[in-house]
């Protein structure tokens, strides 16, 4: 007798499907609701168990399919390898949703190909789980804690629920049980999810993940505009079942874009050693199919393949498209037994012909290889920089280079999402980099140091040639192997005799190339006695101290100094080889007349990065290192300084601190008699040169003496630095930036080049300059500082022992004029001039193309080299007004007036424009002469691949004018005008006269209401003190006259952190009180 209950007669059932498939799904929708209701389940069951008996053949399952648009069969569950449950699953289906097929039951036997223990207690959830067959079959089978049916098809939702019921119920309507008494309604859940929403948005973390997920052969990107509902149309919601759209990944071009969105979003919700299997189609190719999941630094296995035949209906004509278009070819076979690949063209032409095609099906389990930082990776891509996640490239064929690219890029994003800027870091190095050296040392090699017994340099050759001008020896013995970047007049120079005088010229110090055998190297010593030697150790020397404690004994007979160079047998590694030199400093403290030169290069996935660093014990060295660093190359590259940093800390993580007892050092021998000083010239310029303030431990001090950016790094920006990190194997022609450095200076400053002209970069332009002082002083030349000039520029050139000549600006526009150029150049011979423009560093004002002019007009007449140093430039104010420059007319008018001497080159750099995150400097040259007197001093750090391919994107986005590099160039600029007039006010408050800058970072001010001032610190407040007097009291750090150049005037960096920007305010309102000045309104 027909059941009337709850749920109707099974007539008047099967009358409402017969109106449409959407009847058919209110029908449906109606057991449903009775099924969920614990009082009508039993009744609701054990209708569908009448429903189903009337249909007990295929061909009346085949026939309630068409005439009723629904359909209940056995999934016959026995059949597959090992399986020991339950010989079927009872299960609907619906024409709106996947009916399974050779896909899903191909998955279902990979996913069987693992143990037992895959699934059991685990949390798991279904990506596209259809009408749920997979969820109920994993729970039935495994007793997993939990399982997740998701599907973006909401009636596939449904009808997944009715079988659960169909399932977890008897014919009877009574509840089965499974082994822990538990039933698959206590296991499964299915929820309507675009793939895994559901879960992020109640943050779900999953054990395993399974998805048998289609491929998009011929995506409509419009497939998914319209409004996801449960009444939508049977057409539509099937094809949302195959996700038709784009999914803006580069994949879409194979069709497996919604695989990749899926990985993607599984990585953030998989759990450390959770583990994801996925269906894959060959017809991309196999080697398409497992790049997509290892670039994303996921391991795969194979677990499964087999052949499948293609369906008839589908269009493989998009795939014919992709092959005309591009070398890929995809992967199709001729039947089932056919086993040479054919591609998608030929695979058409035998379609149309009546030929069957098949494709391989693989099953593929995947886990993360570094769960964690992956996790990192892609959270930091997926807010806001989605768009170069196609860049990354996770895949490595050796497991040690894995192992140091991904912490990085983990802790690079972790970096670029956490922080808005770079922090100040002292000249000396990252605290944080130094620490880590000293750790590493430390644990590894039992050598107790601490930071502050590390200078960092950009590189090696940096190092010694730092350390070689800081002591000028008349005569300095090198290791032929470490001399091939010093300047060529050292190794060329014939003054060998010593003086006995430590302070010579740049030509005058002489370098002799010595073998690095140290038998032979002490013999030269002996007899030359050079003040100052470098050195290594030969590889077959290295493993005992001997050859180490025979140059000590040596070098400290002769009162010379030692620079020991270990960079070869350096290993970082968590199981280090044998080194005798660090054996030695284990046991023995490092003598004062001995530093040790490392250069860090050796890395596996970055062999062109270079850091090296110089250990001392003695303090007055390590300060004096520090300044030479700051004075010469501005500072080291901090994403180089993290890099490195990386992978110490790896290797200092598992490490338990303090568990070997650190035996005592002995001290005996530790100074040496009359070993030799800093040059006299050096110590003079160190000590009077105002360099950034540092040695507050709490880092409470507030830096405008620097010329750094500190404002919010743009988003693009962040995404050119970590694209350039992520990439490998980038081509030459991705780096090379020349074009785009001409580009930028011909539209911002009219500069002209030609195919003459010679593009030089480094990491920043404060090195560039140095070397063209070098070019001055082997030209015999004077270099010419305007009055107000930057004033670690001017130390420099005094550093390297250059003739300094300061001309005199006018006392209300504090720029230099004709008249005054012209009388400065008067008195001297051979002059270069150096011009800071358009804007001035420190005034801030501007420099007119008719002021320009006129200057290099003069310049013409006298035949001076000019270098205009525009790196300061490019946040001007009001770039309306001003007009902006155009330097080829003015270089054109005299061309037939000018000495043949007379040139202009061009210095400029990125690193204010676009934030001192990315350090870059370049130097335009026209003239031969010129150029090949520059390349006379090779030792110049070079900005690594990845800093001129990030530079390249963004100029490249800047002049196409992209909104987000455009816009926050105008956001900086428009807030630096902002901060200007604050700080104006601020100062005026205070006692100050201000002169209002027209752009850059910088503001200077003049103390007026504090001359001759005596404050509660002792000391008399004038233009030469008030700088340690306002350190003092307040612990705001800025520049004095001596500094700008200017009397009377101290500048301030105005381009700070928001906060430290208001502190600072605070702090100049505090010093007034302190000293207890009034002044009028």
């Amino acid at each position: 007798m027909a059941n009337t209950g709850a749920c109707g007669s099974v007539e008047e059932f099967l009358k409402q499907c017969q109106q449409s498939g959407d009847a058919a799904y209110s029908a449906l929708r109606s057991i449903l609701e009775r099924l969920e209701d614990h009082n009508t389940r039993s009744q609701g069951r054990i209708f569908l168990s009448e429903i189903q008996n009337r249909f007990d053949t295929k061909e009346a399952r085949d026939q309630c399919f068409s005439t009723y648009h629904f359909q209940i069969e056995d999934i016959f569950l026995d059949q597959f390898e090992g399986y020991q449950g339950r010989k079927k699953l009872t299960m609907m289906v619906i024409p709106s949703i996947f009916v399974p097929e050779d896909w899903s039951y191909t998955f279902y036997e990979g996913i069987n190909r693992h143990p037992d223990s895959i699934f059991k207690d685990r949390t798991v959830t279904e990506l596209g789980c259809g009408n749920g067959w997979i969820s109920i079959a994993i729970a039935e089978k495994w007793l997993p804690l939990k399982v997740y049916g998701l599907d973006i098809n909401p009636r596939a939702v449904k009808v997944s629920w009715i079988n659960l019921y169909l399932n977890a119920l008897d014919e009877k309507g009574q509840p089965i049980y499974d082994e822990e008494k538990k039933t698959l309604l206590d296991r499964v859940e299915f929820h309507e999810s675009d793939l895994l929403s559901y879960c992020r948005d109640h943050e779900i973390q999953l054990d395993r993940i399974v998805g048998c997920i289609p491929q998009i052969l011929n995506p409509n990107p419009d497939a998914m505009s319209k409004m996801i509902t449960e009444n939508a149309s049977e057409e539509f919601l099937h094809s949302l079942s195959n996700y038709c759209a784009l999914q803006g990944f580069v994949e879409d071009q194979f069709g497996l874009g919604l695989i990749a969105r899926a990985v993607e979003e599984s990585i953030a919700v998989i759990k450390p050693t959770g583990i994801m299997i996925f269906n894959m189609g060959g017809r991309p190719g196999q080697g398409v199919c497992k790049r997509l999941f290892e670039r994303r630094g996921i391991r795969i296995t194979k677990l499964w393949q087999t052949k499948i035949l293609q369906a008839s209906d589908t269009d493989i004509t998009a795939l014919v498209e992709i092959e005309k278009n591009s070398p890929h070819r995809f992967e199709f076979f001729m039947g089932l037994s056919g086993d040479q690949p054919i591609c998608a063209r030929t695979a058409w032409a035998y379609g149309q012909a009546g030929g069957r095609i098949s494709h391989a099906l693989s099953v593929y389990s995947c886990q993360l290889r570094q769960p964690n930082q992956v996790k990192i990776i892609f959270e930091f891509l997926k807010n806001g920089f989605q768009e170069i996640s196609s860049s990354l490239d996770l895949s490595f064929e050796d497991d040690s280079v894995a192992d140091e690219k991904i912490p990085f890029l983990a802790y690079l994003a972790n970096i670029l999402k956490e922080n808005s800027y770079f922090p100040y870091e002292p000249p000396a190095g990252s605290k944080r980099f130094r620490s880590l050296i000293a750790g590493f040392m430390k644990t590894y090699h039992h050598i107790p140091l601490t930071a502050d017994n590390v200078v960092i340099f950009p590189s090696r050759t940096v190092a010694i040639e730092n350390a070689l001008r800081l002591f000028s020896p008349r005569l300095a013995v090198v290791d032929e192997h470490l001399t091939r970047q010093l300047p060529r007049q050292w190794l060329t120079s014939l003054a060998i005799e010593s003086t006995g005088t430590s302070d010579c010229s740049e030509g005058a110090l002489a370098v002799i190339e010595a073998p690095r055998q140290s038998d032979l190297m002490i013999e030269l010593i002996k007899k030359l006695k050079p003040q100052v030697v470098v050195t290594g150790i030969a590889q077959f020397e290295s493993v005992t101290s001997s050859a180490f404690v025979h140059l000590l004994d040596i070098t400290r007979e002769l009162g010379a100094r030692l620079f020991l160079d270990i960079s070869d047998q350096f290993e970082l590694s968590s199981l280090p080889g044998s080194n005798g030199v660090l054996k030695y400093l284990a046991g023995t403290r490092l003598p004062s007349h001995v530093s040790v030169i490392c250069g860090l290069v050796k890395n596996k996935v970055y062999p062109d990065l270079e850091v090296a660093f110089i250990i001392s014990e003695e303090e007055s060295l390590f300060h004096a290192l520090s300044k030479t660093v700051e004075l010469l190359e501005g500072n080291t590259a901090l994403i180089s300084q993290y890099y490195y940093g990386c992978i110490f800390h790896e290797l200092l993580a598992f490490q338990l601190a303090d568990r070997h007892q650190h035996l005592e050092r002995n001290c005996e021998n530790v100074k040496s008699v009359d070993a030799i000083g800093f040059a006299s010239s050096a110590t003079s310029v160190l000590s009077n040169a105002e360099l950034s303030i540092d040695g507050v431990e709490n880092g409470s001090l507030i830096h405008m003496d620097v010329d750094l950016n500190f404002l919010p790094i743009p988003s693009s920006v962040k995404a050119a630095i970590f694209e350039s990190f992520a990439r490998q194997n980038m081509a030459e022609s991705e780096t090379d930036v020349a074009q785009s450095i001409e580009v930028f200076v011909k539209s911002n400053y009219g500069f002209p080049t030609d195919n003459s002209t010679e593009f030089i970069y480094a990491d920043n332009s404060a090195a560039l300059f140095n070397k063209l002082v070098l070019c001055c002083i082997k030209e015999g030349g004077t270099l010419c500082f305007p009055a107000g000039s930057n004033g670690n520029y001017v130390s420099a050139a005094r550093f390297l022992k250059s003739n300094v000549l300061t001309i005199p600006t006018d006392a209300v526009s504090f720029k230099i004029t004709e008249k005054t150029l012209t009388g400065a150049l008067e008195t001297v011979k051979s002059p270069w001039v150096y011009i800071s423009g358009p804007t001035i560093t420190p005034t801030g004002l501007l420099y007119s193309n008719s002021e320009i002019g006129e200057i290099l007009s003069t310049c013409a007449k006298f035949g001076a080299r000019v270098i205009i140093d525009t790196s300061f430039s490019g946040l001007e104010f009001d770039f309306e007004s001003w007009g902006g420059w155009d330097l080829e007319g003015c270089l054109s008018k005299l061309k037939s007036s000018c000495k043949p001497s007379f040139c202009v080159s061009l210095l400029g750099g990125l690193s204010l424009m676009l934030n001192s995150a990315l350090r870059f400097g370049f130097l335009i040259l026209n003239q031969p002469n010129l150029v090949d007197t520059f390349y006379s001093y090779p030792g110049l750090s070079r900005p690594h691949s990845t800093v001129k391919y990030a530079v390249k994107k963004l100029l490249s986005l800047r002049e196409q004018k992209e909104a987000d590099i455009s816009d926050a160039i105008r956001h900086h600029t428009r807030k630096l005008s902002s901060r200007s007039k604050c700080l104006k006010e601020a100062l005026e408050k205070s006692g100050w006269d201000v002169l209002e800058p027209c752009g850059g970072v910088s503001v200077v001010a003049k103390p007026t209401a504090y001359m001759n001032k005596i404050d509660q610190l002792n000391a008399n407040a004038d233009d030469s003190n008030i700088r340690n007097a306002i350190l003092k009291a307040t612990g705001l750090c800025i520049n004095s006259s001596s500094w700008t150049g200017i009397p009377g005037y101290c500048r301030f960096n105005i381009a700070l952190e928001e906060n430290e920007f208001n502190k600072a305010l605070q702090c100049i309102a505090k010093f007034k009180e302190v000293v207890r000045i009034e002044v009028s309104p």
